[in-house]
Formats: C-alpha cells, structure tokens, sequence
C-alpha cells in the first residue's frame, strides 16, 4: 500500500504547472511569448522540433525566399537581421527565429511533441511522452505546417515513379531524369516548376489560383509592396466586409501566386494542365484524360491541420477549430498563427505578431 501510495506521489511530482502553455516554437509561439514574458507570466513554449526554427530547416525547399522583404518579417521587438528590401532565404528565417529565443531567453523546450491536451481540475493538462504539464490557459501556435496532404490515390503510382511532398523537396538532384509532374498550382507548385524545368520537361496541374499584378522585386517595390502589406493585414480581416468576403475563398482554395506569373511558367517551357485526378496503368491521369508519362510527381498540395491530440470540444463537424480571432470557445484556450485567423496575413512571420499581442492581452485580463 506504501509501495502504491509513493508512485502515485512520485507521477504527482512530475506534473509541473504553468500560467500558459504555449504549444508550437514556430514565429507564432515565440511571438506571443515575446508578449506574456513582458507581462510577467509563467509560461512554457514546447515544440515538437529537434530545434527552432525546425520547420523552416526540414520542410521547405533550399531555394525557397520569403515573398515579403525584411522589414516586414520582424517579430516583436526585434526587425528581421537583413537588409530592408531583400528577401530573406527558408534557412536564414529559421537562424533568425532560433537567434530570437536566444535574444529574449524565451523558455522554449524542444523535442517535445504534446501527444494529448485535456481537461482535468479546472486547468489544462498537457501530456508530453512521460512529462504532465498543467495549466490555466493554451496557446494552440502549431502554425501552418501541419500534416502533408497528398490524394488518396498517390500509391497507386508506379513504383518507378519518384514520387514526394513539397515538404521532402530539397534540389533538382532528387529527380529522376525525365518529366516532371508538380500538382498543385499554387505558389509551392509554381516555384518548384521554374526550377525543375531547367532540366526536365515539367507540366503544372491544378486549377489557376491567379496571380499578383505586379513584380514584387523590380524597384518598384518600394511603393508597391507596403501598399500590398496594408492591404494584407488591414483591409483583408475579419472585421471589414471585404475580407470576410475573401477569407472563405483563401481558405478553400489558397492564396494567389506572388512571384511567379504565367508569363514565367511559359517562357519557362512549363505548360500548365488541368487537375490531376487519378491513375492508369500507373501514370497520372489528368480531368481532360490524358495520362502523362512522367518520371517524377511533386504533391504541392499543401497541409492539413491534425488536432486529433486535442481532447477538448472546441471542433465542429468539419474538425475545424471553433474560435473567434483565435480565442476558441473553451475558456483559456487560444489558436495563433492559423491561415486568416484575423487577417490575410496572420500565418506570416511578419503578420502574426499583432494576433500574438492580442491573444496575450486576453490572457493578463
């Protein structure tokens, strides 16, 4: 009985309790644990990556710049360690979040995948392996990468086929001779065709999702893109007519190109084709029928958010999270760094800092 009583005690020991969990060491949690350090809060950042900044390590493609120069990629309190209007690389954004935890001593604790969120007593409890975390309020900051979304029919491709997510693709050097199919039309697909098509024929699949008018790096772009960024992050919001009528569309069917245009693709000699529904014989068929005898196939089609690991009734039927501007219909429990959560911009590492001083703000009152 004394021998039960002691482990019972003993796993009690081990849970530790917080005023805030902050789940996800991404732009998004180290934002808002910029703010709730400055509030003065207990609170603990845990991400699943071997490092920070691991997303953008083991996710994206080495090619792969920001879409938004420096100076609109800074997180509070600190602008983007880059010359203004340059356009900084995947590798030196994730340097700059790593180099950012350092400089405000953010207690962010890494390998830590919360494998359960819960209720229990009146607090939250989060389960991390053998580890208990408890506390009054979540921050649900996982972000943008969540689970690779590919069709159900892609292992019926031929074996022979090289076939990967855009979030394994690194270099042309993966491919194997021959065609190449990027399905997905969006900005991942457009960028990884202009850079596969130097060297194999390349066809992009997908319907057009449109594109920017304007040349985001000619010398312009001084005047043109803070006049994007207001229209981003101010105009396109939840609060404005105009937003809410485009949020629907941006969350179903993703934003539209930014650098490449259609101009690019085909001087670039890639030709842009239908969506790819299926396969025969092992091949990718296209909606219009044709099968396209390809060497390799790039699934550009994006994430899907898994929150299977939260045992809290905030999801409607769909599995989407039920909140308003991230605070969810749970007592203390909030979502950052989701697509258009408040604005067109709030997944950007740029953008996503005013929902972090928000969110924040709600948990001191």
């Amino acid at each position: 009985m004394a021998t039960a009583e002691a482990a019972i005690e003993s796993r009690e020991a081990r849970v530790e309790h917080f005023d805030t969990i902050v789940i996800g060491g991404g732009q998004a949690g180290l934002s808002i644990g910029y703010y709730l350090k400055r509030l003065g809060r207990p609170f603990v950042i845990l991400d699943a990556n071997e490092q920070i900044g691991g997303s953008w390590r083991t996710r994206t493609w080495d090619s792969l710049r920001l879409f938004t120069p420096a100076r609109f990629n800074g997180l509070p309190g600190w602008p983007f360690p880059a010359p203004a209007w340059s356009y900084p690389t995947a590798r030196e954004t994730a340097d700059y979040l790593e180099a950012y935890a350092a400089r405000f001593d953010l207690p962010v604790r890494a390998r830590m995948p919360v494998d359960r969120l819960a209720r229990a007593g009146g607090r939250y409890l989060a389960e991390c392996g053998e580890q208990r975390l408890t506390a009054d309020s979540v921050v649900v900051a996982t972000g943008y990468y969540g689970v690779p979304s590919v069709p159900e029919f892609a292992p019926e491709l031929d074996p022979r086929i090289v076939q990967m997510h855009s979030s394994e693709y690194r270099e042309p050097s993966q491919l194997r001779p021959g065609g190449v199919l990027l399905v997905g039309a969006g900005n991942s697909g457009a960028d990884i065709a202009m850079e596969a098509s130097k060297e194999h024929p390349t066809w992009l699949s997908g319907p057009d999702k449109g594109e920017i008018p304007v040349r985001i790096e000619n010398p312009g772009r001084r005047v043109v893109v803070p006049i994007l960024w207001f229209i981003a992050s101010r105009i396109l919001t939840v609060r404005t007519p105009l937003g809410r009528k485009v949020r629907p569309h941006v969350l179903e069917g993703g934003a539209p190109r930014i650098r490449v245009k259609s101009r690019d693709l085909n001087q670039a000699g890639v030709e842009q084709v239908p969506r790819t529904v299926g396969v025969q014989d092992g091949l990718p068929v296209l909606e219009d029928g044709r099968v396209l005898d390809v060497a390799n196939v790039i699934w550009c089609t994006g994430f899907r958010q898994d929150f299977g690991w939260i045992d809290v009734p905030v999801f409607d039927g769909e599995g989407e999270p039920l909140h308003e501007s991230g605070v969810a219909s749970e007592p203390g429990l909030y979502f950052l760094g989701l697509d258009f959560l408040y604005a067109f911009t709030s997944e950007n590492v740029g953008g996503v800092g005013r929902d972090a001083r928000r969110i924040a703000r709600q948990i001191g009152r």
